[in-house]
């Protein structure tokens, strides 16, 4: 597949088959997303996978209902997050820019970007999801406090086709100088 057709068949798929996922399957999407480029190669993303029924509904309990009701049927949930205070810091612990942990989510972002065209490219979906409890979900998983919870990514086969939102025109995004 080329990249410019897994981006214009990407979409955010809000409902989702009641049809499994093989594991490998998982573990080489979030191979392919580990190939994000990232600050001074710190590769901070690190992932939990929700595969059981009960990992699942763990993961369910940080998430809004309608959320839940999105996705009760994806057979797959990632809880993403990042190492903080090291993309974008020197190995003391400084921040490098005024962005500080900014760059952690950026980096976050291109592993999520990645994963997201991995999951395309065999024929899954994902959606991204950023308003959870991050709370229920550091206690629910034992998420380390030195990282970031960014999302919650839903991963499987989507039961509605969905329409291609419009874009903007290049011209409304572009200045060239």
């Amino acid at each position: 597949m080329e990249l410019k057709d897994a981006l214009e068949k990407r979409r955010s798929i809000r409902f989702y088959k009641n049809q499994p996922v093989d594991k490998q399957t998982v573990l080489e999407i979030i191979a392919t997303s580990q190939q994000a480029p990232s600050w001074k190669n710190s590769q901070t993303a690190r992932y939990y996978i929700a595969y059981s029924d009960e990992a699942k509904k763990k993961v369910m309990e940080s998430l809004p209902e309608g959320n839940q009701k999105k996705v009760e049927n994806a057979p797959v949930l990632i809880v993403a997050s990042f190492k903080k205070d090291r993309s974008g810091f020197t190995k003391e612990g400084v921040a490098e820019n005024d962005a500080g942990n900014g760059w952690g989510y950026y980096d976050n972002g291109l592993a999520h970007m990645c994963l997201m065209l991995a999951a395309v490219e065999k024929g899954l979906n994902t959606l991204v999801m950023g308003i959870r409890d991050a709370d229920i979900l550091r206690e629910n998983f034992n998420i380390p406090e030195d990282e970031l919870i960014t999302s919650v990514i839903a991963l499987g086969y989507q039961d509605i086709e969905p329409t291609m939102p419009k874009r903007k025109d290049v011209e409304d995004i572009v200045k060239i100088l």
